[in-house]
């Protein structure tokens, strides 16, 4: 594995712009696709990665199972409400199209960070943009990269028997919306019918029990890139809740691909994924497997015997209140103030260094299976959105 230089392609900001990558300089004007380096690897190394992937989406499985088994949800700050449609959810399988693992890795150790399970951004660099790089500058090399592949053959997977259209919602800021456009460009080349709707523009028919769009069409099924504790905390979070079925209605059903399992509006990602997007998980993870070697000692409450830690809030994006404490002393982000979910403590990660630059490898999944890489680097050990994506590739 080794970081090397590069130079950019002359015309790389119109060549990234053609491809679906709008937001690709900082307001300061540095870049945020940043192709002056790139990543190499060998083929054993990616096999290595593919692997860990592979396996912490295995102890996750297992993971949420124990959630649900030992009743934690309130641990994670989880609200009661959302409690039988998580277990509903959980048990039906309604579909999920990706993630996101964020691994350590300095080409010898892996071990996770986190895992961005519900609205995860930096696909669109992910999928597409680098393998154009890749294509242009290194044709005869290879990358970590099915992403595009995977997830057309996941929405061809659901055309026939789910509803139609698919709604795609976001937010609105400017990655969210390109995350959206290029999910929604993957389901059409899949052959479904789609719209896109913004998060503001969703209504509530009460008399149908049903949301619906601007032109008073009910909406069957949505790809939403928002968070269910944003959701969930909103005035219109217990209209989501009832369109999804309680525990008590599985034994109802019978086939998986009966879509009534899933009550009357079929959300992407499904409400589960609330076990996976909280970092208690973290700590949940190395109680049920202590010493495994992909994961870091990580605690609910306190540090316990850990003096050299990251503070992360159970619920956050792009680095919010992190705090990074080494020898018991804050040296990046800010101890002060408090959380109402509370944290998790997770010990430091060997990290990849190089030029004052710290990579994070992020390792996509679809449909639960590995298939692609993204690397974002900052100048500390927090990763936000002003982190720069850079490029890869394997020999």
């Amino acid at each position: 594995m080794r970081r090397l230089t590069l130079t950019p392609r002359h015309d790389w900001q119109a060549r990234v712009e053609k491809v679906g990558l709008t937001y690709h300089t900082l307001a300061n004007g540095a870049p945020y696709w940043d192709e002056t380096a790139y990543w190499q690897f060998s083929a054993a190394e990616i096999d290595r990665l593919e692997a860990a992937t592979a396996e912490i989406q295995r102890l996750a499985l297992a993971a949420g199972d124990a959630i649900l088994d030992q009743d934690r949800l309130a641990q994670m700050g989880i609200p009661a409400s959302a409690a039988p449609a998580i277990r509903a959810a959980w048990n039906s399988e309604p579909p999920a199209i990706y993630g996101r693992l964020d691994l350590s890795y300095d080409g010898n150790t892996i071990k996770l960070l986190e895992y961005n399970a519900d609205t995860p951004t930096g696909l669109v660099e992910a999928a597409v943009v680098q393998w154009y790089w890749l294509k242009d500058c290194f044709p005869d090399a290879d990358q970590f990269n099915s992403l595009h592949e995977k997830l057309i053959a996941k929405w061809k997977d659901l055309k026939d028997y789910t509803p139609s259209p698919v709604y795609f919602a976001d937010g609105g800021s400017e990655e969210d919306r390109m995350t959206v456009s290029y999910l929604r460009d993957t389901a059409e080349q899949a052959g479904m019918r789609t719209r896109h709707i913004a998060m503001h523009d969703i209504g509530w028919d009460a008399k149908r029990s049903s949301f619906v769009d601007l032109d008073d069409h009910a909406i069957g099924m949505m790809f939403k890139l928002y968070p269910w504790e944003w959701m969930l905390n909103e005035p219109f979070g217990q209209h989501a809740l009832s369109t999804l079925p309680p525990t008590s209605s599985l034994r109802e059903y019978g086939p998986l691909k009966d879509r009534r399992m899933w009550g009357s509006m079929l959300w992407i990602e499904p409400i589960w994924k609330m076990l996976w997007s909280n970092k208690a998980l973290l700590a949940i993870l190395w109680e049920l497997n202590p010493g495994h070697e992909l994961l870091l000692p990580a605690y609910l409450g306190g540090p316990c015997e850990l003096t050299s830690y990251v503070r992360k809030p159970l619920l956050g994006r792009e680095g919010s209140g992190i705090a990074v404490v080494r020898d018991g002393v804050a040296v990046e982000g800010s101890l002060t103030g408090d959380n109402a979910q509370g944290y998790v403590y997770q010990a430091l990660a060997p990290m990849a260094t190089v030029a004052g630059k710290v990579a994070v490898f992020g390792s996509w999944l679809v449909d639960g299976e590995p298939c692609g890489m993204g690397i974002r680097e900052s100048a500390g050990l927090i990763t936000n959105n002003t982190s720069c994506f850079v490029p890869h590739l394997f020999r």
